[in-house]
């Protein structure tokens, strides 16, 4: 669904003004490109190196526009279990810190345990504290042909975010990796080197749509959080895509337009799967297909999106 910081400060506010004003300066850290305004050298560094993980840290991790803000919103009521009022009166980015900016930290370190904390970062820039931690990794992916439109539309709402040329030159940006946060396939490919390990749950977007009663399931077990059938069914009501676009907790409405400008789009968009199809032309699909079959050679035929394009329809959840 979404990807959101926590809300600038009005200084924050101040340098998010002026973003479109002039070219735009990424941040670069360790050959990855982030947004500028609310990130720093510093502040990834810290989260790196220094930041201080607790064995009971719960960690949603995502590649933008890969339903980050409909995973928050699920472990968040599942935290609570199943109670939407948390949901619906505390900011998401409160909620689930993110904790590689300033004020991510800072909430961050005011959140009671368990925590719930949100980030992009592929793995090779992951805080270092956490492979000797017993905290928990839920990785949320999702066909990278719905990330790409979902991204391009993004881009021309978020004042942070490069304004697209055109659909055809995002294209050839997201494939080359030359996009904030980096490659979709470095990214994806990286942190499934870590399958098979038990404090690490991935889970696809695609999955979420065909059966999100057992992916929350799954999760509460994951979790430890064992829930009750009405509690579970809480949780699907308030984490449809209708409810969610209901809650201004979660729907960006609440984020300044120096920093998301609603004029250019709405942040919920869609949430759907095969949207990718009303962008892309023949060739465009053609070339799509070469470039992943190359760069996710050893991967193949594990995600749901691969037996919706070999047999029309979803399959049955990620073979690990």
């Amino acid at each position: 669904m979404a990807d959101l910081p926590a809300v600038p400060s009005i200084g924050q506010g101040t340098v998010m003004a002026n973003l479109h004003s002039k070219p735009l300066c990424y941040v670069h850290y360790k050959g990855i490109k982030f947004p500028p305004g609310y990130n720093s050298v510093e502040n990834l560094c810290f989260a790196e190196n220094e930041f201080e993980v607790q064995d009971d840290d719960i960690f949603n991790v995502t590649y933008p526009k890969s339903g980050t803000v409909w995973m928050i919103e699920i472990l968040s009521l599942i935290l609570n279990g199943g109670n939407p009022s948390w949901n619906q009166s505390v900011l998401n980015s409160c909620r689930a810190p993110w904790f590689t900016t300033q004020l991510g930290l800072e909430a961050a370190h005011l959140l009671p345990p368990p925590r719930l904390l949100t980030c992009h970062l592929p793995i090779h820039i992951f805080p270092k504290a956490f492979f000797s931690s017993k905290a928990k990794v839920v990785y949320t992916l999702r066909d990278p042909r719905d990330v790409l439109v979902s991204y391009y539309h993004f881009s021309k709402m978020c004042v942070p975010f490069e304004n697209p040329e055109s659909f055809n030159h995002f294209l050839e940006s997201f494939l080359s990796g030359d996009v904030p946060f980096g490659s979709w396939f470095d990214h994806v490919t990286g942190w499934m080197k870590l399958k098979g390990k038990s404090n690490l749950l991935f889970i696809s977007y695609e999955e979420l749509k065909q059966d999100l009663f057992g992916i929350v399931e799954r999760l509460c077990h994951f979790l430890g959080k064992e829930l009750d059938e009405a509690a579970i069914t809480s949780v699907v009501e308030n984490t449809s895509f209708e409810a969610m676009r209901r809650n201004d907790m979660c729907n960006s409405t609440m984020l300044p337009k120096e920093f998301m400008d609603q004029e250019k789009g709405t942040f919920l968009r869609k949430g759907i799967c095969g949207d990718w199809k009303t962008h892309f032309t023949v060739a465009q699909s053609e070339y799509f297909d070469k470039v992943y079959q190359e760069k996710m050679e050893g991967l193949k035929g594990i995600f749901p999106w691969e037996h919706t394009r070999q047999e029309n329809h979803l399959g049955k959840g990620l073979n690990f």
